[in-house]
């Protein structure tokens, strides 16, 4: 776990002041050559361990499997302060996997929200150590979808001291992630084709659990009083319908199994944001985290006026949809451009002087266009002298050559 935290209240939970540490997880697909899926994590897995394991942990920084067995996880053993140490360790994590698959298996790292080719028949569910628990998911909900199997995000743990501290953040964070997906949308095609959707990672992820939708909710997850209140209103709706519908005991009553953009992940003491498509390298994703840890520290010393609900569910939507371009309702802005560039004014005044390096890179996700934009201004660009097919596959072969070197899109 990212945080290596304990069960809350536990004495050998660590003390983090709230937004001390970043507690990053990356998602990134293996994929050949040709840039086809190679759903092989399971075989890496097992000829690094010499049998296969769910992870394997070294200096630091833990590679493991995910649901799907053509996506890998990376994440550090324990967070990072220091945005600087967070991007060398997990680069040199990165770097590491992604010259070992290469020798071994003629494999590369791809980042990005969603694979641009993949069909869910092509890549298959883990089916070893912890398989249970996606068999007992399989029972409930349609898995051969896009949104269980071709998603790829990148999440941030921060922290909170204390309940009254998390509340604060969780409710902060709630009028955040409806915009996140503005700056950090990377799924624009999938396949083979351009979706309807500047971020069609999230309009799959939001479509996903249908089955039970008090899962997902709306994404934008519900304001708060109190840990009780999340747990009554939130915890103990969705267990309830699990159980109704048959769930075993091992779903019932679990935090993780809450897919909002923004969860409580109470056994680490931290709010979990999920909203983000994975970027196209390191760099990238620390600027993210640097740009968000920023924002809320300036909220969180201010008076902050909470949109409605309701208002931010809208916003969201659109910002799916059309990303920057959206139009929505907010003191900042018509659009969700005017939005991130007034929250970026806020990262600039409230970001320490390690954290205000990365944010000129947000600056220009914004101003410049996200990482879906450039995607497919550049598949435009290439598609004048090709097929669109070989279009895709050159520009996300540049994608995996700036996630090799850390080097932002441009």
């Amino acid at each position: 776990m990212i945080l290596a935290l304990t069960k809350t209240g536990d004495s050998t939970v660590p003390k983090y002041k709230t937004l001390q540490v970043m507690g990053p997880e990356h998602e990134f697909s293996l994929v050949g050559e040709d840039l086809r899926a190679r759903p092989i994590v399971d075989k890496v897995l097992k000829t690094l361990a010499g049998r296969i394991v769910n992870n394997i942990c070294n200096e630091g920084v833990c590679f493991g499997k995910e649901l799907q067995t053509h996506v890998s996880e990376v994440k550090a053993s324990i967070p990072f302060e220091s945005p600087t140490c967070f991007e060398e360790t997990i680069q040199n994590a990165v770097t590491s996997l992604e010259e070992f698959i290469q020798k071994r298996f003629g494999a590369r790292l791809l980042g990005t929200g969603m694979h641009p080719f993949i069909l869910p028949s092509e890549t298959r569910i883990w089916k070893h150590r912890d398989r249970r628990i996606y068999d007992a998911l399989g029972q409930i909900f349609n898995m051969n979808q896009h949104g269980w199997l071709n998603i790829q995000s990148f999440q941030l743990n921060l922290p909170y001291r204390n309940e009254a501290d998390g509340i604060r953040l969780h409710n902060l964070i709630v009028n955040l992630v409806p915009y996140l997906p503005a700056i950090s949308a990377s799924s624009p095609i999938y396949e083979s084709r351009v979706g309807r959707f500047r971020d069609n990672r999230l309009h799959f992820y939001g479509a996903s659990q249908r089955e039970i939708p008090s899962i997902t909710g709306d994404v934008v997850p519900e304001y708060v009083a109190s840990f009780e209140e999340y747990q009554r209103r939130i915890i103990s709706v969705y267990t309830s319908e699990l159980r109704r519908a048959g769930a075993q005991a091992l779903l019932l009553e679990k935090e993780w199994i809450n897919s909002r953009g923004a969860i409580f992940r109470f056994d680490r003491k931290a709010i979990e944001i999920r909203v983000m498509d994975e970027q196209e390298c390191v760099k990238m994703d620390v600027a993210l985290s640097c740009f968000i840890r920023a924002v809320l520290r300036g909220w969180m010393r201010t008076e902050f006026s909470h949109q409605s609900r309701d208002v931010l569910i809208n916003n969201y939507k659109a910002i799916v949809k059309d990303g920057l371009e959206a139009i929505v309702d907010h003191p900042a802005g018509e659009c969700a451009k005017e939005v991130c560039l007034s929250f970026l004014d806020t990262a600039k005044h409230n970001a320490t002087a390690e954290e205000k390096k990365y944010l000129s890179l947000i600056d220009d996700r914004i101003t410049k266009g996200n990482l879906a934009n450039l995607i497919l201004r550049d598949v435009a660009i290439s598609a004048s002298e090709r097929n669109f097919h070989d279009s895709v596959v050159e520009v996300y072969l540049r994608l995996i050559k700036c996630l090799q070197g850390n080097t932002p899109y441009s």
